[in-house]
């Protein structure tokens, strides 16, 4: 059992002890987890961005630690078309383990908030997203995995809370999964989609797809911000990349590890 998308209180969204989500880990018998906090950035250079305090991430995680549970130490990065220094400039003041590139912006919108879909329909608001997933992961090679590709969905603003599906826009999320595998990286199978959209993100189909085009980087994550959903719908995460690739990955200092199923 690996959780690898999990946030506490050093991300801006989270109000969480890093050391109950440990608790909850070790109760629930994952084997491996990482933080992954939040260091975001809005599209729009002007507006704000919400990216956390190295000192505090160091006094945190490096004063924690299990006896039953491996912990790593990662971030989610957001990524923009615009913000390749800030995540090189991150990255060399800590020796993280795992780097989750995430695109939580496009238009100066987050769509998980209202304001983005005041302004775009549910075609117009999947296609946008996905255009500037395309294009982040195109100007980006310092992540490991893309986190949650269909991100754009799981909003409860989403006007019909449906998820985004592989068939309507195959043409642009094959470029973004052929740019990922052509640069060696990865995609995560995040389960925060379950119990918005009834999928997980992305869902099978693109997981499928993914290893199809040469894929070969797969984790899983629960993107919990609390410990209650610390683990939720791993083991069904597992069952899929058990069935498409035999495996799933994990990561110590960015390097690959390959955890046969």
């Amino acid at each position: 059992m690996f959780d690898y998308h999990l946030h506490s209180s050093v991300s801006f969204d989270s109000k969480c002890d890093a050391k109950k989500i440990v608790l909850a880990a070790e109760s629930k018998g994952l084997k491996e987890i990482c933080f992954t906090d939040h260091y975001d950035f809005n599209d729009e250079p002007e507006r704000q961005h919400d990216i956390f305090s190295m000192e505090n991430y160091r006094s945190v995680y490096d004063n924690i630690f299990s006896d039953k549970v491996i912990i790593r130490r990662g971030v989610e990065f957001g990524l923009t078309h615009w913000n390749q220094n800030e995540l090189k400039t991150l990255l060399s003041q800590y020796n993280f383990d795992f780097v989750i590139g995430s695109v939580h912006f496009t238009g100066g919108y987050d769509p998980y908030f209202e304001e983005f879909w005041l302004h775009n329909g549910i075609d117009e608001g999947f296609e946008k997203y996905l255009k500037q997933t395309l294009k982040c992961v195109n100007a980006h090679n310092d992540f490991d995995v893309l986190g949650h590709m269909n991100y754009v969905c799981k909003s409860a603003y989403n006007p019909t809370k449906q998820p985004l599906k592989y068939s309507d826009y195959s043409d642009i999320c094959d470029e973004i999964m052929k740019t990922l595998v052509r640069k060696g990286k990865g995609m995560e199978i995040n389960t925060s989609g379950i119990d918005r959209v009834g999928e997980f993100l992305p869902s099978y189909d693109f997981i499928k797809r993914f290893k199809e085009l040469g894929g070969e980087i797969i984790t899983v994550g629960s993107d919990s911000h609390d410990d209650i959903r610390v683990g939720q719908y791993i083991s069904e995460a597992l069952e899929i990349a058990k069935e498409i690739f035999g495996y799933v990955c994990t990561f110590e200092k960015r390097r690959v590890i390959f955890n046969k199923l």
